[in-house]
């Protein structure tokens, strides 16, 4: 169900409609042009672009901005009264609608982001159950490989080998999945011209380059790097008052996966830098 709340210029209340998913758009094609809110919630960039093709001016807010804007109860009336009200303030912060090519490009991201995550499992599973007959690895996804050979030891019991075997080949089915979506965002990379700037930055790769680039269709939204960064929750909290600042930790209040791939990127770049630094001092 969608929740329609209409008001004029003045803010006075024009209509309120309850409509059907397949009713949404007949609404609104009979409709003029006019400015319409949305929270930046599931399926938003769909409509966006299915509404302003339709002619009308759509406007995405974070649910965070339009919460202070509800009054008592929450219900769709309440909450489409509140939109209505945030979609006018002037100092709002709106979200750029992405296009389909975004979302797909994004969506390989997810996709690689769960297979990363299976690929983990996987592999600590069998690190376990292998510690378990006295078969241990170094640290590091890619020493993973030395624990499936070791799988037809003589020191693992038949059964046990079974078993085991069905995880590896799980780990290499999903391997496989993981490096076929890394390549295809890396053909992405070299397509997109922003992907390409920003792979320029030192720690910053074609997958953080292509997260980013699809994440951020209006760079022109953030004043300034540091707008980015609160953006993404690199920045303190801030707790300040009677002219006393008190920052703390940084409020990791963007896009975790992107601030993750920040965080990974910036670690490579300060150990490949001491790494240069032993060297040269070697």
């Amino acid at each position: 169900m969608f929740q329609v709340h209409a008001a004029d210029k003045a803010g006075r209340t024009l209509a309120q409609v309850r409509l059907r998913r397949g009713q949404v758009l007949d609404y609104f094609r009979e409709l003029p042009s006019c400015l319409i809110g949305m929270e930046a919630c599931a399926t938003a960039h769909y409509w966006a672009r299915e509404l302003i093709a339709l002619g009308h001016d759509v406007r995405l807010m974070a649910p965070a901005y339009v919460k202070p804007y509800v009054k008592r109860n929450k219900t769709d009336a309440t909450d489409a009264e509140a939109i209505a009200e945030a979609v006018t303030r002037p100092t709002m912060r709106f979200v750029a609608v992405k296009s389909s090519e975004q979302q797909a490009a994004l969506m390989l991201h997810r996709v690689r982001e769960l297979l990363v995550r299976q690929r983990t499992m996987l592999a600590t599973a069998l690190r376990a159950h292998l510690a378990e007959f006295g078969i241990i690895a170094p640290q590091g996804i890619h020493r993973v490989e030395k624990l499936a050979v070791e799988v037809n030891s003589s020191s693992v019991p038949p059964l046990a080998r079974q078993a085991l075997t069905l995880l590896i080949e799980e780990l290499a089915d999903v391997w496989r999945r993981v490096e076929a979506i890394e390549a295809r965002l890396i053909t992405l990379h070299r397509a997109n011209e922003v992907s390409r700037r920003l792979a320029t930055i030192p720690g910053v790769g074609p997958i953080t380059a292509t997260a980013i680039a699809g994440s951020v269709s209006d760079p022109s939204m953030f004043r300034s790097g540091r707008e980015f960064a609160a953006w993404l929750g690199l920045t303190p909290k801030s707790h300040s008052s009677g002219g006393k600042d008190r920052l703390g930790r940084i409020s990791k209040r963007g896009d975790r996966y992107i601030r993750h791939l920040l965080y990974v990127g910036a670690g490579n770049a300060i150990r490949f830098a001491k790494a240069q630094a032993a060297t040269g001092e070697a």
